[in-house]
């Protein structure tokens, strides 16, 4: 069995990673799927569970994204995760995890707006545009507060911006990370980003200054902080990055990977629901319009049938809408002249989540 390292957490590449935590299938399921016999361990295959929600993790530093989803499907023994934007393993933070029929709403998470919260440190530009790369450029300059503030204005608003060389970017077929690490350079051209907002809120000492960023889908942090850096004729790199906000969801809606483990034994034991720690898969909907039906209508329109609703029963909305009935989700669907033609079809059978927000947690 091949052993990766991922920052801190080790991962066995045959178990997907299942060597970290074991895994508690939803409710009554067993808690544990080994068991002993002749002295030996034998592994027998886990069932798994239709599961619908969305769980907002607060990714540690040193996991990947992907390895982080892989996680939390298994504690929750589902049969379909994803998540909503990728956060590298220097990065902690806002790591929205859809299970079940939530992965077919992950794209309106991931059209949302993200807030950063992030640490440039001055002196150096580095190849990954974070501390885990080689230094490329250095410079004894160092930014006073007032330059800084007086530069942040020309990085908001629509602006181009080249991503990190070490990016997810493809060019050709090909991400520009492969073509990084083989020794060339990717040939990347500039893009345009949103940035709503940023604003220094710390210069901790010459070297050191924290930001908060606002910004829209496709923004690099790291690309930004370079690109300050160099703006200030001193080199820049992100030293510390987290994110507290992607879409809907926000920094009082995110659990730790502790505290979901805690969760699931408790479950196991029947002290408590999992549940009770996802958010329930409207929830990435929270933008778009609700559009409610009766029963029968929801019947046609879960068999992917198109409802015509005229007078005064005529829905008053147009374009995009999520379509309710009794109050659960049954689609996403197109609105035009009273026309309902469903898009997306949800079969929420099974565990849903059922998470309110907490304010403070």
């Amino acid at each position: 069995m091949t052993s990766i390292i991922t920052g801190q957490y080790p991962v066995d590449a045959d178990a997907g990673g299942a060597n970290v935590v074991d895994s508690i299938a939803p409710e009554a399921a067993p808690a544990v799927d080994r068991v002993r016999r002749g002295g030996k361990a034998r592994q027998f295959k886990r069932e798994k569970y239709d599961v619908h929600g969305w769980l907002v993790l607060d990714k540690p530093v040193g996991m990947t994204s992907t390895y982080a989803v892989s996680v939390i499907k298994r504690l929750f023994a589902a049969k379909r995760a994803g998540h909503a934007g990728t956060l590298d393993p220097l990065a902690s933070g806002c790591l929205p995890i859809a299970l079940g029929e939530a992965t077919k709403t992950v794209p309106f998470v991931m059209d949302g707006r993200k807030i950063y919260r992030f640490t440039v440190r001055w002196g150096e530009e580095r190849d990954t545009d974070d501390a885990e790369g080689r230094a490329v450029a250095a410079s004894n300059a160092r930014p006073t507060p007032p330059a800084i503030e007086a530069l942040l204005p020309r990085f908001v608003g629509a602006i181009e911006q080249v991503p990190p060389r070490f990016s997810a970017v493809k060019i050709e077929g090909e991400r520009a990370y492969d073509i990084a690490r083989d020794g060339e350079e990717p040939e990347l051209k500039p893009r345009v980003v949103n940035i709503d907002r940023l604003a220094m809120v710390a210069m901790r000492d010459e070297d050191h200054s924290d930001f908060e960023a606002e910004c829209g889908k496709g923004t690099y942090v790291r690309a930004l902080a370079r690109d300050l850096g160099r703006a200030l004729g001193c080199f820049g790199h992100v030293a510390a990055l987290r994110r507290i906000a992607v879409g809907p969801f926000a920094e009082r809606d995110m659990i730790s990977l502790e505290e979901v483990q805690a969760l699931c034994h408790r479950a196991a034991a029947g002290e408590g629901s999992l549940a009770d720690a996802l958010f329930p898969v409207a929830t990435a909907l929270d933008d778009i319009p609700a559009l409610a039906v009766s029963r029968a209508d929801a019947a046609r329109l879960q068999r992917g049938q198109a409802v015509l609703m005229r007078g005064r029963d005529a829905p008053v909305v147009r374009g995009t809408v999520h379509v309710t009935a009794s109050g659960s989700l049954v689609a996403l669907a197109q609105v035009d002249r009273g026309e309902i033609v469903p898009k997306r079809v949800f079969n929420l059978a099974g565990l849903q989540g059922r998470a309110g927000r907490q304010e403070g947690r």
